[in-house]
Parts: structure tokens; C-alpha cells; sequence
């Protein structure tokens, strides 16, 4: 059995490029893969591998300055959900575009997913999807606004247009694990909203421990790795990914005309030129022949952040 790991802390790294090949090297060692994303910000992602070799990454992760309170949700896989282990610099481990935003200069006050239900249900609360429209699509929470993002850079944009709609309600937000609400809720905060929520743990705590019977939350969640979603008690929640646009499909996607396993899906069939969709299928090729051939394929390279 694999067990995956998704984590994140905010702490300040003054110079993040020399924790990068240490990480890397322990990583690797380890036997884990997955993508860990480093930036002066603190670090942020999702890795897979034998129990002793995450919990080696993790005692690594967590003495680095400021880490010892990392945070982490656990699940497990039956297959190894990532191709290789990356390890990148970027100038946010969530990015938003918003160079005020500050996590560790305060958040919104976290909920645990038991106490969730009652606070979303109530009438003076407005119930904010801070996810991408394609995480959106598959599942969310009863009642949710959807603001119909593509990426999360795009959700400061949003708040402003809109934000004369929820008048002086309280706010709860949610994501899949957590990171994208401190910045959200902390982005709130600085732009005068007075009572900001978020659920700690995010979609992942809640599904791992809210019993499905008392469930508010209607499909499955996306998250980004082999998997591609997950429902009550992180089970696999059924989805494939189109390989082009990393979007998830459902098996009516997968049965339309416009669907080409590895090059094009329903959603994205107008997106590509015929030189990518031509290397789409290239890459398709390949990984069909490497799995023929019971050799390991690094497969498509998602990165999205």
C-alpha cells in the first residue's frame, strides 16, 4: 500500500534554493515521488511512497526553519500515483498574485470539519468555493457559491466584482486541503470583511472524517495526481484525467465522440492546434508501448499550481 501525503506550511525561507537539493536528495532516497514546491514563502505539495520513506520526508520537512508545525492529510493508494519526484523553486507555493497577502499575518478562523455542517447551514453564512471550475464540476458543498475560476490568481479579480453581493454575511470558505483559504481568507480580512471562516483540513479532512450519512458535501473531490479524485473516507472517487487538459472525465466524457484517450477530451477539444494534439498522441504512443513493454512512463507532466 502507498501512502500519499499533501502538506503545506507558511514560513518564511530567505533563501529557499538551498533547501531545494537536500529535499530532493531525501526524496529520492526515500523511495517517494510527488512535487514539492519551495518558495520565500514556505513549501506546499502532494508526495507518495512507503510508510518509512514519507515519514523520512516529513522529519526532514519539519526541521527546516519554522516547519515543526507542518500540516499534513494522509490517504492511501494501491498504485504509485506520480511518474518522478520534483522538487521546484517558485515565487509562491500557491500563487495568487497578490504580493500583500500574508498568511502568517493572520486568517480566517479555522472550523474543524465537524463543526462545519452547523456554520454553513446557518442563514448570515455564504458558502465560498475558493477551486479551480474543473475541481468545481465534479463535486462541491450544498450551497456553494461557485465563482467560476480557472485558477486561483484569478479569485482576487472575482472577490472584488462581487463582493457587493453577500452584504455584511459572515464567510466560509473551503478548498481541497487547506492552503488556498489561508491566502483567500487572509486576502478577505485585509479588504474589510469582519467574520471570515475557513475549513481546517479542507474537503480531504472532511470527507476522511465526517460520516458520509451526515455528509453536506454532493460528489467527489479532484486532487492533483494519478488518483484524480477521491470521495467519502478518500476512496477513489471513479475519475479519469484527460491527459491534454488535465481536466477530470466521468465516463459519459469518456464515451462522447470529441473524447481521444491522451489527446483531446469534451472540454477541450477546440483548445489545441494540430502540432500539440500530433504530440499529444506521440506521448500517447509511448506510454501505451512503455506499459506493453511492463516498463515505468513518467506519463504527462502536470504543472499546475
Amino acid at each position: 500500500m502507498i501512502t500519499v501525503a499533501a502538506l503545506y506550511r507558511f514560513t518564511p525561507f530567505p533563501d529557499p534554493a538551498v533547501l531545494r537539493g537536500p529535499l530532493l536528495s531525501v526524496c529520492e532516497d526515500a523511495g517517494v515521488k510527488g512535487t514539492l514546491l519551495l518558495a520565500r514563502e514556505g513549501v506546499n505539495g502532494t508526495i507518495a511512497g512507503p510508510r518509512a520513506g514519507i515519514d523520512a520526508v516529513l522529519a526532514h520537512i519539519r526541521a527546516l526553519p519554522g516547519c515543526a508545525g507542518l500540516d499534513w492529510k494522509e490517504s492511501t493508494a494501491t498504485e504509485m500515483p506520480f511518474g518522478r519526484m520534483k522538487v521546484r523553486l517558485k515565487r509562491e507555493i500557491v500563487t495568487m498574485g497578490e504580493p500583500d497577502v500574508d498568511p502568517t499575518g493572520g486568517a480566517g478562523h479555522y472550523v474543524e470539519p465537524a463543526d462545519w455542517n452547523e456554520l454553513i447551514s446557518a442563514r448570515d453564512v455564504v458558502v465560498i468555493d475558493t477551486r479551480n471550475d474543473y475541481e468545481v464540476a465534479i463535486g462541491t458543498f450544498e450551497g456553494a457559491v461557485d465563482p467560476g475560476t480557472k485558477s486561483f490568481r484569478e479569485f482576487p479579480g472575482w472577490w472584488r466584482e462581487n463582493a457587493a453581493r453577500f452584504g455584511n454575511k459572515r464567510v466560509a470558505m473551503f478548498c481541497t486541503g487547506g492552503i488556498r483559504c489561508e491566502k483567500s481568507t487572509n486576502f478577505l480580512l485585509k479588504h474589510g470583511v469582519k467574520e471570515v471562516f475557513h475549513l481546517k483540513g479542507g474537503i480531504l479532512k472532511y470527507l476522511e472524517e465526517v460520516p458520509e450519512r451526515e455528509s453536506l458535501w454532493h460528489g467527489a473531490c479532484f486532487v492533483f495526481d494519478q488518483r484524480v479524485s477521491v470521495g467519502h473516507g478518500l476512496t477513489s472517487g471513479g475519475h479519469a484525467m484527460c491527459h491534454a487538459c488535465r481536466r477530470p472525465l466521468t465516463d459519459a466524457d469518456r464515451a462522447h465522440p470529441a473524447y481521444e484517450e491522451g489527446v483531446c477530451c469534451p472540454a477541450c477539444a477546440d483548445e489545441y492546434s494540430d502540432a500539440q494534439r500530433a504530440r499529444f498522441r506521440e506521448r500517447q504512443r509511448q506510454m501505451e508501448l512503455a506499459a506493453r513493454r511492463g516498463m515505468a512512463h513518467l506519463g504527462p507532466r502536470d504543472d499546475r499550481n
